[in-house]
Parts: structure tokens; C-alpha cells; sequence
């Protein structure tokens, strides 16, 4: 079979990642159709055990297939010491952009990824390291241990926050509001620029699209330009959420313009719209424009 060349969008273009069942056809239909950014087969949570040799068979086809629609490719593979070796060798032939690490808690753990994947690109002929690996932190250490876990492999450009199982790691109850999350979603942002990489937030696992449009604001406002989901039908409405709209793009050129003019004049900052504009307010205002 002939493998395209995947359209790789930067890490923070990457608005949308779509979990959905590793062997359900219908999930997959419904996925290539939804506009998503990356489209994640989960071999995991999402796939009964019985039913892993059945998604194993379906991803080389699936995948380019994903790729032909013009969606990044990624695969969610249960642990290394679980059935994770078996999901590399029968999915890694249909050359997934990204490998997606559940539970991720250590460094240890990516270094094994890493070297699994380095072996099997070596034996598919595919250029070693160019396969990503996404670790899913959902675990309380996971969080903590980010830094460590980023620096843990060169093939790791993001890293996702989970939502269930963290709630359910740290004894919380799960609500549509999310509060329980609160300090897991700040602190997870915080670890992600410290280490240079992208933090992708956490999916909203409610069916109203409108809960899952407001949690994407908030999200933007702590830092995130990428989030998870797990239904189809919200990947246009989150997609809408994380781009930048016509009056953001107005303001932050108002700002540009206003501030620069009041440099060339030797003043040190800008009133614009009634809010004094300095270096950083300017700054922000400019990667926002390269952004969108």
C-alpha cells in the first residue's frame, strides 16, 4: 500500500484531537467526517479487549485514509507491559504520526516507547524519530511528573491532560463545570511551557455542545490553543472556539499599530481601548496575530 506524505501541522495548529473506538466503522466514519485536526484510533479505553485484534487489522487502511482527508494520524496504545508491544507491531506498519502513551507517569516510561518505536521504524524503513509520541497524563504523578516526562525523548511535541481518570485518581467528583479539574488544568499548562511543548487540554466528555464550546473559552484564557474531545459533533464548534475571531485579530492589530506608534515616539506604553499596552500586553498581541 502507498503512504502519502501526512500533512504536519505545527503542534499549535493542532486545535482538535478526536479520540473514537479503535475497531467501530461507524465511529471512524463519523470521525473522518467531523473536521478534526488529529484523529486518534484508542486502542485502549476505547476498545475492548476482545475486539484489539479486529482495530489492529483495520488501522493500516484507516490511517490512510485519515491521511487522504488531511487529518494527522494518531493511535492510542494500551502499556508497554499490557498488550502495548502487540499494538506497535501490527499498527506502526501503517506509519501513525503520532503514538499516544496512556497513563503516562514517568520518564522511564517514554524512554521505552521511544526505543520500541526507533526498532520498529528501523525495521519498516521508515526515518528514525519521526514518529511522535503524545503521553497522556491522567494520573496525579503524570501531572507532577511532566517536566520529566517531556524530557524524556526529542519525539515528544505535546502531552495531553485526561479527564476521567484523573477525576477518578484523585478521588473527585466529576461535574460539567469541571471544577475538579481546575488546578490539574492551570498547573498542566504551567509544566508544558516550562518544558517547551504544547499542552493539549482535556476533553469534554458531556453531550452538549454548548457545555463544550464554554469549557474551550475558559481553556483558551489559561493558555491552551489545543484540546481533546470525544464526540464528533463538537470538533467544529471547538475548532470555532480556538481560532482567534475577527475582533480578537481587530484589537490585537489595534494594539500592534497603537504601541509601536507610541515607541517611534519615545513613550515607554499605549492607552488602547483604555488599557495601558507595555511590552508583554504587546508581545502577546503580536504572537496572537502569528497565530491566526
Amino acid at each position: 500500500m502507498t503512504v502519502t506524505t501526512p500533512i504536519r501541522l505545527p503542534p499549535a495548529l493542532r486545535r482538535t484531537w478526536l479520540f473514537g473506538a479503535g475497531a467501530d466503522r461507524a465511529a471512524h466514519d463519523a470521525m473522518v467526517a467531523s473536521g478534526a485536526d488529529v484523529l486518534i484510533q484508542d486502542l485502549e479505553d476505547f476498545t475492548p479487549p476482545a475486539r484489539r485484534p479486529e482495530a489492529r487489522a483495520l488501522a493500516p487502511a484507516l490511517y490512510q485514509r485519515w491521511r487522504d482527508a488531511g487529518a494527522l494520524v494518531c493511535v492510542r496504545i494500551n502499556p508497554l507491559q499490557a498488550d502495548g508491544h502487540l499494538d506497535l507491531q501490527q499498527v506502526m506498519p501503517g506509519r501513525p504520526d503520532i503514538v499516544a502513551y496512556p497513563k503516562s507517569a514517568t520518564a522511564l516510561d517514554m524512554r521505552a516507547l521511544d526505543e520500541a518505536l526507533a526498532a520498529l521504524e528501523r525495521t519498516l524503513g521508515t526515518a528514525e524519530g519521526t514518529t511522535e509520541i503524545l503521553p497522556v497524563c491522567e494520573t496525579a504523578l503524570g501531572v507532577v511528573n511532566l517536566r520529566e516526562i517531556a524530557g524524556a525523548s526529542p519525539r515528544i511535541r505535546c502531552a495531553l491532560l485526561g479527564a476521567e481518570d484523573l477525576a477518578t485518581d484523585l478521588c473527585a467528583e466529576r461535574s460539567r463545570e469541571a471544577t475538579e479539574l481546575d488546578y490539574a488544568r492551570r498547573r498542566f499548562v504551567l509544566e508544558c511551557r516550562a518544558a517547551g511543548i504544547e499542552p493539549v487540554d482535556a476533553p469534554y466528555t458531556f453531550s452538549d455542545v454548548a457545555g463544550a464550546v464554554q469549557e474551550a473559552r475558559y481553556s483558551r484564557r489559561l493558555g491552551y490553543r489545543t484540546k481533546s474531545l470525544v464526540r464528533p459533533d463538537h470538533a467544529l464548534a471547538l475548532r470555532d472556539a480556538l481560532t482567534p475571531s475577527v475582533s480578537d485579530l481587530a484589537a490585537a492589530r489595534r494594539i500592534v499599530s497603537e504601541f509601536e506608534a507610541a515607541r517611534a515616539r519615545g513613550d515607554e506604553r499605549a492607552l488602547v481601548d483604555g488599557q495601558w499596552v507595555e511590552v508583554p500586553t504587546y508581545l502577546n498581541a503580536k504572537r496572537l496575530l502569528g497565530h491566526a
